[in-house]
Order: C-alpha cells, then structure tokens, then sequence
C-alpha cells in the first residue's frame, strides 16, 4: 500500500523538479525560437507590409494593428507555458519564457506608443473640422 502512494506523488508534475537536463532542452530552443519570432515577425511581418504599402495609409494601419494583435497573442502564449513551466517547477524553462515575455511585453509597448503617435490630431486641430 505504501507503493502506490509513492508512486502516485511520483505522477504529479509538482512533487518533483524537472531534471536539469530536460529544463535545459526546453528552456534554451523554446527562447531562441520564441524571440526569433518576435525578431522576425518585426522585420518581416511588419517591415515588408509596410513597405509594400507604398504610402497607402489604410494597408499600413491595418499591417500595424495586425502585429499588434500578434504580438498580443505570443505574449499570452508565452505567460501561459511559463504557468506551465512552473507547474513542472522546470526553474529556468520559467526564466526563459518570463524573459522573453518582458521582451514581448517591450515590442507590444513600443508598437502601441508608434500606433498612437502616428494616429494623433494636431494641437491647433478643432475636433469636428472636416480637416482633422
């Protein structure tokens, strides 16, 4: 009767911390392909749309928003596999998904501030002119 209680807390991500070896093998080619996505989805994803826009301002904003929207969604993504990570008390697969979330967190910030600096009236604009 005592092995099956050992060997039930055994099953239980949390009982035990994930082997260094296994964190490791998690922790390094998750970060590297996690913030070369983010690095990626800039350059590419952002960059190449909006230079095949041209200077058309709606397909600019919409290549805008929709990174915003991807990087939103990697953000979330990455804090969920650190909650996960954590469950399996894997110490520095958590490290490197909370690095690169602060890194997410830093692009989604800097895409939000360029967003609302190029969407801003005038100072001298009335709100209802037909010119703002």
């Amino acid at each position: 009767m005592t092995d099956t209680v050992a060997a039930r807390e055994r099953r239980r991500p949390w009982s035990h911390r994930t082997r260094l070896g296994v964190d490791l093998a998690l922790a390094i080619p998750l970060f590297l392909v996690e913030t070369a996505w983010l690095v990626l989805d800039w350059i590419y994803g952002l960059g190449l749309e909006v230079w095949a826009a041209q200077g058309d301002r709606a397909r600019i904003d919409a290549a805008g928003l929709a990174h915003i929207e991807r990087v939103r969604m990697v953000l979330i993504a990455v804090l969920i596999l650190a909650v996960l990570a954590g469950i399996f008390r894997a110490r520095w697969t958590v490290i490197a998904h909370l690095l690169v979330a602060v890194l997410a967190g830093g692009v989604l910030t800097i895409s939000q501030l360029e967003w609302a600096h190029s969407h801003t009236s005038s100072p001298a604009c009335i709100r209802y002119s037909a010119n703002c």
